[in-house]
């Protein structure tokens, strides 16, 4: 029995509404604010998009995703409107992501799709799209014409707004507090011992003391046994970060590798003489976990709460969580961030603090 274009188009009219659904839906995981926020930094910051429009844009966008989910599957102006915005709409992610792929390659990193419930390649995004825009011509052509002058216009315009209306209601735009900008370190001198300016017309100085000056200055230098102070730029958060050796860390109270992380390195400290202090900056996303997250590190840490926006900003473009980085006098000598190439690695971070100034130079 053949199946008739009625059954097809509607087939293609659910798979294209799941799609669109599922889409909007998940930008909103594991809270709204919180995905929201995250698409934003990681998605429309690197497109130019400035902090005062993104908000604003973002929740547009997912509004109009999550109409077409459900507009798709009514009748009124279905082919002269909404299956051509449907296909407009597919059209622009797989141009953004066409661009991004020759750019900066489409095997890794997550597109946003899906927010962080699906993550999902560029490459990959872009099979999906060119499907999706297949079944969508498909529908277009055998879709009977009908006359749409007739439709219920207003039905369009109430489900675009109210699906809009409700992402603002869901996630309401919030204040950027405590924003904070990594300052980048200073340049500093390097280890030798600042050259004393004398008069060379009114002093003589024998050939021996020269001689044993010098000597003196490679003495010193070879005595040197830590790096020269940098400004790390997180003072404002821990006012000591740029003395001595530290550990500084950025978890997510909810995040079950941050607190492996974390977990991994109470267990190095408690066999670690002199180990470097621990400090944790958290993101404001489920901050009442806090307490069952030192009870699952097996210790309590000096800690600062800052806002979702701020804190990716402060773990840095294209990183994500958990985020270690050891510091020595405001010097960031190694940071581990993510959960794959970079990710945080016990033993290494090991060897890292085990040694001197002097290996670490090499």
């Amino acid at each position: 029995m053949a199946i008739s274009k009625n059954n097809i188009g509607w087939g293609i009219r659910i798979a294209i509404s799941f799609l669109f659904l599922l889409s909007a839906v998940a930008k909103l995981y594991p809270s709204p604010y919180f995905a929201i926020s995250t698409f934003e930094v990681k998605q429309l910051y690197p497109m130019g998009f400035s902090e005062s429009v993104a908000p604003y844009f973002s929740r547009v966008l997912i509004g109009i995703e999550l109409a077409l989910g459900f507009l798709i599957l009514q009748k009124n102006f279905l082919r002269s409107i909404i299956i051509p915005a449907t296909i407009l709409l597919l059209a622009v992610f797989t141009t953004h992501l066409a661009i991004e792929t020759i750019q900066n390659g489409g095997n890794s990193g997550n597109c946003g799709c899906f927010g962080s419930l699906l993550p999902m390649t560029p490459i990959e995004a872009i099979l999906k799209n060119v499907a999706a825009m297949a079944l969508l011509v498909w529908l277009f052509i055998i879709m009977p014409k009908t006359n749409e002058k007739n439709g219920n216009f207003w039905l369009l315009s109430t489900v675009t707004l109210a699906s809009i209306l409700g992402l603002f209601m869901l996630a309401p735009i919030q204040p950027i507090e405590n924003s904070f900008t990594v300052s980048t370190p200073e340049e500093t001198t390097s280890d030798s011992i600042p050259e004393t300016t004398l008069d060379t017309k009114k002093a003589v100085i024998p050939k021996d003391t020269v001689k044993k000056a010098a000597e003196i200055k490679e003495d010193v230098k070879a005595e040197v046994t830590e790096p020269a102070k940098h400004k790390s730029g997180y003072t404002q958060y821990f006012s000591t970060i740029d003395k001595g050796r530290k550990t500084l860390c950025f978890f997510v109270p909810g995040c079950d590798h941050c607190r492996v992380a974390a977990k991994e390195l109470t267990e190095m400290r408690k066999n670690t003489k002199d180990f470097p202090e621990i400090s944790i900056i958290f993101m404001n996303e489920e901050a009442d976990l806090i307490p069952d997250f030192f009870k699952y590190a097996g210790a309590q840490y000096p800690y600062k709460i800052i806002e979702v926006i701020p804190f990716w900003k402060v773990l840095g473009d294209g990183k994500d969580t958990p985020g270690v980085k050891y510091l020595w006098n405001g010097n960031e000598y190694k940071y581990y961030w993510g959960i794959t190439d970079n990710k945080f690695d016990a033993a290494d971070f090991q060897k890292l603090i085990s040694k001197s100034y002097a290996e670490l130079k090499k």
